[in-house]
Parts: C-alpha cells; structure tokens; sequence
C-alpha cells in the first residue's frame, strides 16, 4: 500500500511524505518554495537555502514544473502559506522529470485553444475547472443509477457491434466483421425493446453509441453516452415522470456532493436544482408559441421538425427544461406508437433544456401487424430486423422509455460552450486521437 499522506491531510507536528506534481516554483533568494499539487490540494514546500543541504536546494529548485516528486519533511504551521501550513524538507526525489516546454499551462494562467486542450488531453485534465467537469459527471452518473433503481429498473449491456441499424442503414459506422458487414450501433433502442418483453419488465443501461453524422457544432458528437430507460406497460406520461425525476435527481446529486466542483468552475451561486414540474407542451402549442416569438423568418406549420433556431427562440420563451408533445406520426421513428384516437399524432416526446434538446422518447408499438406496417411506411425491410420483430409475436406488453444524452445533459447543467468539453477523448468528424 502506498503509506504518502495527501496534502489535504498533512496537518502540523507531523512527519510526512507527500507525492504529486511541481505545481509551481518561487525562487525569492535567500528563501524558496515549491507547490505540490496531488488529488486533494496543493502544499508548499519551503526551502532555505543557508540552512539546508546544498543538494537538497537544488534537486528542489532545479525539478520543472509538472514532474512528479516525493517530498518527506516536516509539518509546519504557517499562517502565509496558501493552505495555512507548509512541509520543510528532509529529502525531494524527482520521481518523473517534465520536459520544460509543456504544450499548455496546467496550472491555467494561460489559457490555451481547445484543440491544443484536446491533443493534450492529460495535461489539460490537471486543471481544477477541467477536472471538476469530469467529477461532476461522475456524480451525474451516480445519481442517475439511484434514480433509476429507486424505481425498480434493472441495469443491463447491450451489443454495440449490431448486423442493422436502429434506424436503418443511414448515419452508420460500418466495420468489417469476420468477413461480413456489420456496423456500430446507434443507439440501444430496439434491444432494450426486447428486455421489456423478457420478464425483466423495467430496465436502463448507460453506454457508448455511434453516429456517423457529419456534424461540426459545439453540441454534436460522433460517439456519445446514452441515458436510455424502458419499461413495459408505461405510457408516455409515465415515461416523463421518470425522465424528470431522474434529471433532477441528476442536479440533486451535483449540489449535495460537488460543491467544491462548483465552486472550481465558479458557478456555486449560481447552480440550481429545478423546482416544480417541467412544464408539458403539445408540438401543436410548441409550434404556436415559436411562431408568436417573431424570431424566425417563416413560421412553421404542422409537420416541420424543429430548426437550432426554433429550439432557442421557444427555450427562450419557457426559461427552464420541458417537454414537447404529441408529435406528428411522420417525423417520428417506425417504433413510436401513434394516438389511438388520431393516427397523425403520436406519443412520441422530447425533453428540452432551453438551449438544446436532451431527451428524444415515447410510448412503442407493441402490435406486430402495426409495428411491421411502420417499417414499410418508413422504406425500411422488415426481414431485416427478423430478431427483433417476431419477438412481438409472443406476448410484448405495452411499453414506453427514452434515451436522454448525457453529455448534453452535463453541458447544459455547467454551461459549457462546447460539448467536447464534457468527454475526456471526445469523437467528432477531425477527431480520432488521443
């Protein structure tokens, strides 16, 4: 076991000895510090030179910023130090030397593009803010697990390597398998389908998916994590309430246990948790709304999907997350179950932030007659979605669900600028390493 005490520990009258990164060097003369920076924080080390050993100084003072060292000495308190106590050095081993030319400042006083951040993924990583970003996805996460078994859903894994598509052949990763076909999938919809009918009745899964779709804007990917949830005889509304309960679970568990992340990336006053009910729009009244926002050239009439543009003057106009309902069956994928009492319209929802869409869900067709017909209606070959469609021959219950992005969710949540600042190794159109 590794037997260092982390900086955040080290408390005066202690003996210790720290490991981590050479956050910064102060040369003052007759008096020097170094800063050690480790997961917790950062100390100071204080060297005086007259009174110390002539190689101690300089393994000390000659280390460059970013090298890894082991620090041992002793705890003092020190009311100037940035942490109210500095280590005075017994010995300083240089663990991993940094080459002196770093691509960027880790330590932010420079700012630098994101693609030289990108490129230099690991390095851009040891900033706080950037940091807290991927700790704060990590509680998103977590609290999205609760939320989802707080109401009995059950985690499962799907294929990511798949013989069709969710949707057909478009927007697909084709990859050689074995010698035949196959593509990445996008998106878990039609096995997560499958499970509800299996007994397991309510299940989620958080994973990867894939789009070859070529977009270049700050809130589109070519790899993404998808949120997805479905569970058999649930409607539409019962769909929703889960989607907002487990969004808000999501900032719930930011606030509780990520303030110092907050705090970090300087929005700690200003985080909120939704309050009250996200408010539930029919596509028709949606459309009705944008259009009375003046905002667009030409406004829009039944049947057209909504623009970048649309999104933002009705986001605007709601001020908070909501729902769009009631779609129009045409615009909607072959799985979404149409109105019992108007074919034109179907269950299908989305869930909005109001600078961009989260959740894209809705009530399935269960009946194999009328799921095969969606198919043909839509240009798509039924026999090649075999494994999926003779399950609905064997007793599938009705069954509803949505797959919420989480990236977006997070860029939303912490007002990133581009969505890329929400992966580690992001995946878009120019970008396949690191």
């Amino acid at each position: 076991m590794d037997e260092r005490t982390y900086t955040a520990d080290a408390e005066p009258g202690e003996d210790v000895t720290i490991k981590g990164w050479v956050h910064e060097i102060r040369d003052l003369g007759g008096i020097a510090f170094i800063i050690v920076r480790d997961t917790t924080g950062k100390i100071q080390v204080k060297f005086e030179k007259d009174e110390m050993d002539d190689d101690l100084v300089e393994t000390g003072l000659d280390v460059h910023r970013e090298s890894v060292v082991a620090v041992t000495g002793a705890v003092e308190q020190e009311e100037r130090a940035p942490t109210g106590v500095e280590i005075v050095p017994e010995s300083v081993k240089v663990i991993a030397e940094a080459d002196p030319e770093l691509p960027l400042d880790p330590s932010g006083k420079v700012d630098a593009e994101l693609s030289t951040r990108l490129d230099n993924r690991t390095l851009d990583l040891r900033k706080p803010a950037v940091q807290a970003v991927f700790e704060i996805r990590a509680e998103v996460l977590r609290s999205v697990r609760e939320a989802f078994r707080s109401v009995d859903a059950t985690e499962i894994n799907t294929p990511k390597i798949v013989a069709t598509g969710t949707e057909g052949g478009t927007e697909l990763f084709p990859i050689t398998y074995f010698g035949r076909e196959a593509f990445m999938n996008q998106s878990p919809q039609l096995f997560k389908q499958l499970m509800v009918g299996s007994g397991l009745e309510r299940v989620f899964e958080i994973g990867p998916i894939f789009r070859a779709e070529e977009h270049n804007t700050p809130r589109h990917l070519n790899e993404a994590t998808s949120i997805d949830f479905e569970s058999a005889f649930f409607d539409d509304g019962d769909a929703m309430d889960v989607c907002e309960h487990v969004v808000k679970s999501a900032y719930e568990g930011v606030a509780e246990n990520c303030g110092a992340q907050l705090e970090a990336l300087g929005i700690e006053d200003d985080f909120e948790v939704p309050d009250g009910e996200f408010e539930r729009l029919t596509y028709e009244e949606a459309i009705e709304r944008i259009n009375a926002t003046g905002e667009l050239d030409e406004p829009l009439v039944w049947g057209d999907d909504l623009s970048t543009e649309a999104e933002h003057a009705l986001g605007q106009a709601v001020g908070e997350h909501y729902f769009i309902t009631d779609w129009p069956s045409e615009i909607k994928p072959f799985y979404i179950k149409d109105r019992d009492d108007d074919p034109e319209v179907s269950t299908g929802f989305d869930m909005m932030h109001p600078s961009m869409e989260l959740v894209s869900g809705g009530q399935r067709e269960h009946r194999y007659d009328q799921l095969v017909a969606g198919f043909e209606q839509q240009g798509l070959d039924p026999e090649a979605f075999e494994y999926y469609t003779k399950m609905f021959k064997y007793g599938m219950p009705p069954h509803a669900g949505w797959g919420l992005g989480a990236e977006r969710l997070v860029m939303t949540m912490l007002g990133l600028e581009n969505i890329r600042e929400a992966v580690i190794f992001p995946r878009d159109r120019q970008r396949l390493s690191p």
